[in-house]
């Protein structure tokens, strides 16, 4: 069996490799493991996840069944261990991506939930809903850390749930793991740092589907329902030394491996990203 991708002369760039079929409806959003290892999953409106195999001429390894109803995004976590979707009807989901099977069901949304990134070091998970709101997750126990309103006052469930015009559409980590971006209906982009409640700056957007900011966090890039790409150049703050460290630690050291650290509880609410 011939193995992905073939080599290919310049001559051959831009040919289609694979077509991977199976999927019954609209494919919503793709996501490659981090690892390299070109593991691709892939979500749809069938109310499935499939995982692709494109070492082994895009093989499908497996189908992860849960969602009720359309899943909308999907994201690897950094270092390919677990996997997040989320869709319509308040769905989070956390996935093992080792043993493909479903870790937990995430809790607190009241509307669909459209978009999901995680944090550099793996320790938070922002998901982005209608509801008006992006939660900050430990994805470790579920618990939410932060809320970012995008609605003053917060609306009520009954409000969250239906039709309203702060219907959050995407939210992106920044690699320098302090800064969120997302983009709402009411035409405009913010940015967030994980430890204010309010956004450090704001843009005037029209129409915002996605975002992403570059590798070096400098630049965020948003596409628009009618086509459109912009740039920003975004809130630029060097990270201090003790999030830099609690970066390093966190990459290597889930929620309840910290808890146990023999460390004074302020410092374990500091890894925690509870201060």
């Amino acid at each position: 069996m011939a193995s992905f991708p073939p080599r290919v002369n310049e001559k051959e760039i831009g040919k289609l490799l694979l077509n991977l079929v199976d999927h019954t409806e609209v494919v919503r959003d793709l996501t490659f493991a981090p690892d390299g290892s070109l593991i691709l999953v892939s979500a749809s409106r069938d109310k499935t996840l499939r995982v692709w195999d494109l070492k082994d001429d895009g093989n499908m390894m497996k189908v992860l069944r849960g969602h009720q109803n359309w899943v909308y995004s999907c994201a690897f976590s950094p270092d390919s261990s677990m996997l997040c979707s989320v869709g319509a009807s308040k769905a989070v989901f956390l996935w093992n991506m080792d043993k493909y099977t479903m870790i937990r069901k995430l809790e607190g949304h009241h509307h669909d939930v459209v978009a999901c990134d995680f944090s550099p070091d793996g320790a938070l998970l922002a998901t982005a809903s209608y509801d008006t709101r992006v939660y900050i997750w430990d994805p470790h126990n579920g618990d939410i850390l932060m809320e970012f309103g995008h609605l003053f006052p917060p609306p009520t469930p009954i409000f969250a749930g239906g039709a309203n015009d702060r219907w959050v559409r995407s939210v992106s980590f920044s690699h320098d793991g302090l800064h969120i971006a997302s983009l709402a209906d009411d035409k405009m982009v913010r940015f967030w740092r994980i430890d204010e409640d309010y956004p450090v700056q704001v843009a005037s957007l029209s129409n915002g589907l996605c975002c992403a900011f570059s590798t070096d966090g400098s630049v965020l890039a948003a596409g628009t329902h009618d086509g459109s790409v912009y740039f920003w150049a975004t809130p630029r703050q060097v990270p201090s030394l003790q999030h830099l460290c609690r970066m390093s630690i966190r990459r290597v050291m889930p929620t309840q491996e910290v808890q146990e650290l023999p460390v004074p509880s302020k410092l374990l609410e500091f890894l925690s990203y509870r201060i």
